[in-house]
């Protein structure tokens, strides 16, 4: 973990791909794209099971280390049209009476009002606003004076070149001027290389561990 302060706020940046929002008790989530493997078996595309399984035990993890009253899906948390995979998600929230689960929509975000009910998910329309933040799944461009932009949908990662024309992609934390992008938490998600300006701030997530990298 790795605490920072933006907006006169301590952030927690978590090497599971996540956010907690301290003073709030909020754990901050994006891009869980929940479903996917099972949408690809079902087109009969071998996607191996135990992806479902790592994202909710990754979850509960964080949920047992913070003990958050609040836990924010940032948009993308169910990849594609209903499928298997929700019931058991559901089953897994309930899982959490104390806990409200609240899910800002993004545009993967396209189930039924009675889905989301069944989960027992609270949910808002973008941007929802926490002061000093604005939550969004995708980057706001009307931004308001004081308030700083959370958001997921980008995927952002960093490569890392070493020679032989040989590199790595790494998930990471990306905080710019408006706005802050958090890694994308799913198991089965691809990433983007994002472009970084003067004084932007980069963290990175590899081997349990959160690292702020520099040019």
């Amino acid at each position: 973990m790795l605490h920072i302060t933006f907006q006169n706020e301590t952030l927690i940046l978590h090497a599971e791909k996540a956010l907690y929002w301290s003073a709030r008790r909020t754990l901050l989530i994006a891009d869980l794209h929940l479903g996917k493997a099972a949408h690809f078996r079902k087109e009969g595309i071998p996607v191996p099971r135990q992806l479902q399984s790592r994202n909710f035990a990754r979850l509960e993890k964080l949920l047992a280390e913070f003990a958050p009253e609040r836990v924010l899906f940032l948009g993308d948390l169910f990849h594609s049209v209903h499928n298997e995979s929700w019931a058991a998600f559901a089953k897994f929230l309930r899982g959490f009476p104390d806990v409200s689960f609240e899910l800002v929509l993004g545009n993967h975000d396209i189930l039924t009002d009675s889905h989301y009910a069944e989960a027992g998910l609270t949910l808002h329309a973008e941007p929802y606003f926490m002061p000093p933040f604005i939550l969004s799944h995708h980057p706001q461009d009307e931004l308001i004076e004081g308030f700083y932009n959370l958001h997921g949908h980008i995927h952002p990662c960093v490569y890392l070149e070493g020679r032989g024309r040989q590199y790595l992609r790494l998930p990471c934390f990306h905080f710019g001027r408006y706005h802050g992008i958090l890694p994308a938490f799913g198991e089965f998600t691809g990433m983007a290389r994002t472009e970084t300006y003067t004084g932007d701030r980069v963290f990175v997530v590899a081997e349990n561990t959160v690292t702020e990298v520099t040019d």
